[in-house]
């Protein structure tokens, strides 16, 4: 959801829970041994199964470690314990953080959190859930009514969190349908827009995400109503979430439901397939 987490409040990330300066400081950590290694972000992103840019994201404090990651990285690192002995922190962090968002969020992001499948359609800006920290920082940027600093700050931040999803395991399921128009537009400028598609690249090639792109040539489409998500949550039954013009609504009816969920199949099967727009985004990259 591009415009997912509305908090009004201006203070910082964690910092009402306290968090804020432990995982700054434990950013700062492995950064340090990171270099000391002698390895790159991209280096310890691969040793770690993640991402550079969350390596770089939680070396800055913005991402808060999960306990898997701060587990792998002790050894890769030859930090000696160092990190392992901040596991429980970040485990109680990641549990404060879905009480972060405002009160109107906060039941479709606990749902989300825990579901054990989530997919999502997009029509009008890339997913929250895929965002780089620069795509989401521009998205917050150009909203009106314009928004301070740091209130601007605290939802990148609390939307990058929500990426945690990638890095959980058992991995959920996970499926997101573009349409391909937002490949097209350039929000943030060309290098904001070269990284974004790096990220759809990125993210398309992990093994537990499928990734479509809906084609703009088509002449028919099953859900011209908006975009909207599925999620499972664990032990549950399938849900829908819709957050159209600041009103969000989590759709539990079976009947609602299954509607999103047939539209959502249909459009499946109409998009190109994961492999046909992974190459699609290697064409966009190519021409920029």
């Amino acid at each position: 959801m591009a415009n997912a987490e509305r908090e009004e409040r201006p203070e910082r990330p964690a910092e009402s829970d306290g968090t804020a300066h432990l995982f700054r400081a434990l950013g700062k950590q492995i950064k340090v041994l990171r270099e000391r290694a002698g390895m790159s972000q991209r280096e310890l992103g691969i040793a770690t199964h993640c991402g550079e840019d969350l390596i770089s994201a939680m070396e800055r404090g913005v991402r808060t470690p999960q306990p898997d990651f701060l587990d792998r990285a002790d050894d890769v690192l030859g930090a000696g314990g160092v990190l392992r002995a901040a596991m429980g922190e970040a485990r109680e962090a990641l549990a404060k953080a879905r009480t972060r968002h405002p009160g109107w969020f906060r039941g479709f992001a606990r749902v989300e959190a825990d579901s054990v499948a989530l997919h999502e359609y997009s029509n009008q800006a890339i997913p929250g859930l895929l965002q780089t920290e620069d795509y989401a920082r521009a998205v917050f940027t150009k909203r009106r009514p314009l928004l301070d600093e740091q209130t601007l700050e605290k939802r990148v931040a609390d939307r990058l969190a929500r990426q945690q999803i990638f890095e959980r395991w058992p991995a959920p399921t996970l499926s997101f349908v573009l349409e391909e128009v937002l490949l097209q537009r350039p929000l943030g400028g060309r290098a904001v827009h070269i990284g974004q598609l790096n990220q759809l690249r990125r993210i398309g090639q992990m093994r537990t995400v499928e990734l479509q792109v809906m084609p703009t040539r088509l002449d028919e489409h099953p859900s011209m109503d908006g975009p909207f998500t599925l999620l499972t949550p664990k032990g549950r039954s399938e849900a829908a979430y819709t957050e159209i013009q600041g009103h969000a609504r989590l759709i539990t009816d079976p009947e609602e439901v299954r509607l999103f969920s047939e539209r959502y199949g249909i459009m499946r099967a109409q998009a190109l397939t994961p492999r046909e727009s992974l190459m699609l985004i290697e064409k966009m990259l190519g021409e920029l």
